[in-house]
């Protein structure tokens, strides 16, 4: 019996892409251009912003929860979501650790990979060029935004996404791995499985609101469940020579970028 081709159809940021200083950074600007001089603000520390941003708190309150009133508070949510997906600031985006092992032993194990992001073509193409990410993906296998398109959420434009994707892609058992409800509910709304990973920007609070099939620490993790419930185990092994050599070919990365 031929075992059907499997698919993991990824999603960037979250499982590959760390994008927590990045969002941290942003906050700082934002905060530092929206207080008024000799105002006192509270500049909350990496981790409880990112735990804040994991919670999904709104914007607003994290503004006053920093020392801003109200309308401050507006000026900021607005100037933040105005800046996050600017240039400038994609280059704090690093790999996770692990997630170049994991793109490799699924690239070795002959699974086919796909990517799948809220990510605009230019945003993408960044940090595929910048992190030497590309390589995993060939060109009929990215999904993203273009980057005249106007967005709506991403409850609603990701479940497109995964619609045009199974109506281009050549038949596969699929799998989705996402860090966000938006993963989720582009998977669910396919019937495709899905493994959540609590590498990214939502905690497990968050994530088992929507029900997620899995919810696992990392890409690592969601790679082993996936092939242990699609019957690849003894294809996708952990022993396999390159992991235990260690990391990933140093090279593959710009000093100081990734």
């Amino acid at each position: 019996m031929v075992q059907k081709k499997l698919r993991i159809i990824t999603d960037f940021d979250g499982p590959i892409m760390d994008v927590s200083e990045r969002y941290y950074q942003v906050y700082q600007v934002c905060l530092e251009q929206v207080r008024r001089p000799g105002q006192t603000v509270k500049r909350l520390s990496k981790a409880e912003f990112w735990q804040l941003k994991r919670s999904q708190v709104p914007e607003r309150q994290i503004g006053q929860m920093s020392g801003l009133d109200e309308l401050q508070a507006q000026d900021f949510a607005r100037m933040r979501r105005n800046t996050v997906h600017t240039p400038p600031y994609l280059s704090y985006d690093t790999p996770i650790p692990g997630a170049v092992e994991t793109l490799e032993r699924i690239q070795q194990a002959g699974i086919d990979l796909a990517v799948m992001t809220m990510r605009r073509t230019s945003e993408l193409d960044e940090a595929f060029q910048r992190c030497n990410l590309g390589r995993f993906f060939g060109g009929d296998r990215r999904y993203c935004l273009s980057n005249d398109y106007v967005k709506t959420t991403d409850v609603q434009d990701k479940p497109l996404l995964m619609q045009r994707a199974l109506s281009e892609l050549p038949p596969a058992e699929n799998w989705m791995v996402g860090d966000t409800e938006a993963d989720i509910a582009a998977a669910k709304a396919h019937g495709i499985p899905v493994v959540s990973v609590l590498s990214g920007i939502r905690d497990r609070t968050q994530l088992s609101k929507h029900q997620p099939d899995w919810i696992v620490n990392n890409f690592a993790e969601a790679l082993d469940v996936i092939v242990q419930h699609a019957g690849w185990e003894s294809t996708v092994r952990k022993d396999i020579a390159w992991q235990n050599a260690g990391s990933s070919d140093p090279s593959y990365f710009s000093a100081g970028n990734c």
